[in-house]
């Protein structure tokens, strides 16, 4: 299972991607992996300012419909078109063309309390 040591994770299976204030997230491998096939991601938070770990869309799976939690403070900048016409990149490639949205962080420290991917791996049990 690939969890890259470059990025910084949630205990609720989002990865997060920082560069300066703009931080990238997605769902893990292992999240989209427990999930299924995924087949619909909605993000209607774009251009809004949350606090970490509230709400900030979902994703739909055939089994099940799954809340996305926002894992750092800040401003919803962007969303990931392409997800709008094909949402299984989330399985394909998690870490890559599946990111999800781009935020610009409001509070840096809080990407000091993120798990590191060992951190991860002791979550999920890998």
């Amino acid at each position: 299972m690939s969890i890259p040591a470059n990025l910084k994770y949630t205990k609720d299976h989002e990865w997060v991607n920082l560069e300066g204030d703009i931080a990238t997230v997605g769902i893990t491998h292992f999240a989209q992996k427990e999930l299924g096939d995924i087949v619909y991601v909605e993000v209607e938070t774009l251009d809004q300012t949350l606090e970490k770990d509230e709400v900030f869309g979902t994703v739909e799976a055939v089994k099940t419909v799954s809340d996305l939690f926002l894992p750092l403070s800040g401003e919803i900048i962007e969303f990931n078109t392409g997800l709008e016409d094909a949402p299984e990149l989330v399985n394909s490639d998690p870490y890559g063309a599946g990111w999800m949205i781009k935020i610009k962080v409001s509070d840096l420290a809080e990407f000091d309390t993120l798990l590191t991917a060992e951190g991860y791996k002791e979550l999920i049990g890998a």
